[in-house]
């Protein structure tokens, strides 16, 4: 998504975020509970906010919709700070959060989602076309007359979705709301999603387990963990280069190996890991102790002649230890006297007969490792 024609600038021509958070600290019952020094938002930007189980992410989205009493820092909206420059009630009035289970009213579908337009005191014909417009562009709009309480969960959702699109929010929050789906539901719900966020522009901050939901929705990403951000950037910066191990394991480096710098020239260094010498790329020294992250669609299986027909510098012959279905791919663990896990298709499966205890060959690239300074 181009977002750079929906950004506000000052005088001076430097982009104002449309939210910004300094400082922002909680805790209960003294205990540390969310610690950002600073988090922005770009107008029209979607940012998923990833990590595990309590990692802070819907601690954050509290906070920053000023709905926690323990909050401390400042918020900014549109370069004005809230509860100054503008007041907390305008503030919330731009926002509009949707949350993992969906909250509706004991009403019609009809009236929920005019709940928000009503609370704003907008004209009753205004109401009605609006409502209708966002009921049918979630597929909803033949609902409209029942009982929200008589919903499916992907209908109860589709109806939050839909409520909170109405009132035509400044900035979207989403805390897990596909979480609680089954998968066929789940997957119609996040398509048309995408297709809507992408057609609105909507600022969405979304918090997700799930690191492929935010893959396909972001436009950044931070990952969180004990209340903290600990890397934030473009998907494919945070995929492929992780700031430390955490969120390496996180975002799918499924290879994490331990060793020591045997060698180094300008940018290419030799590692030593459980005996065996891999070649990686880095600015590293001899002696220093270095985590090696290797995702697994960058390993490349063959049950040919060892070295045949690829250019990796890094080849190893390997046994199969376990085969698991993932989905529309299979997860290969290897034992190449290291352990190794590359992703397969049905096809390369079944055209290897890869199975346990087959010996394999193991290759990838030294430019497909991503190499970070082992922290003690």
């Amino acid at each position: 998504m181009n977002i750079s024609d929906t950004q506000s600038v000052d005088n001076t021509g430097k982009t104002i975020p449309i939210l910004k958070g300094n400082d922002l600290r909680v805790a209960r019952a003294g205990f540390s509970i969310l610690d950002i020094d600073a988090i922005s938002i770009a107008e029209g930007e979607v940012l998923s906010l990833v990590g595990p189980n309590g990692a802070g992410k819907t601690t954050l989205q509290v906070a920053l919709c000023l709905l926690t009493k323990s909050l401390q820092g400042s918020i900014f909206f549109k370069g004005k700070k809230v509860g100054e420059g503008i007041s907390i009630d305008a503030y919330r009035r731009k926002i509009a959060m949707v949350f993992q289970e969906p909250l509706l009213f004991n009403t019609t579908v009809f009236e929920n989602v005019a709940s928000g337009l009503n609370f704003r005191k907008i004209k009753k014909s205004t109401i009605k076309d609006v409502v209708d417009e966002n009921l049918q562009r979630f597929g909803v709009a033949h609902l409209k007359d029942r009982s929200a309480r008589t919903l499916s969960g992907g209908e109860a959702q589709r109806v939050s979705l839909a409520r909170a699109f109405a009132i035509d929010p400044d900035i979207l929050f989403l805390d897990e709301p596909f979480s609680a789906l089954d998968p066929p539901t789940r997957e119609t719900l996040v398509s048309d999603f995408e297709t809507i966020i992408g057609k609105s522009r909507t600022t969405t901050i979304f918090a997700t387990h799930d690191r492929m939901e935010a893959l396909r929705l972001s436009d950044r990403i931070a990952v969180m963990n004990n209340g903290k951000i600990l890397q934030a950037g473009e998907p494919e910066e945070v995929m492929n280069h992780p700031a430390n191990e955490f969120v390496a394991s996180f975002v799918g480096v499924e290879t994490i190996l331990k060793g020591k710098v045997l060698e180094a020239k300008e940018s290419d260094i030799v590692v030593s890991v459980a005996g065996h010498a891999i070649e990686a790329v880095g600015f590293y020294s001899p002696g220093e102790q270095v985590i090696l992250c290797i995702r697994p669609e960058n390993v490349t299986l063959s049950d040919s002649s060892p070295g045949a027909q690829t250019s990796a510098r890094n080849i190893f012959p390997g046994v199969i230890e376990k085969i698991n279905q993932l989905g529309l791919y299979y997860r290969i663990d290897i034992n190449c006297g290291f352990p190794l896990v590359a992703y397969v298709t049905k096809h390369s499966l079944e055209h290897m007969s890869l199975c346990a205890g087959k010996k394999i060959e193991a290759s990838f690239k030294a430019t497909a490792i991503h190499v970070l300074k082992k922290v003690d």
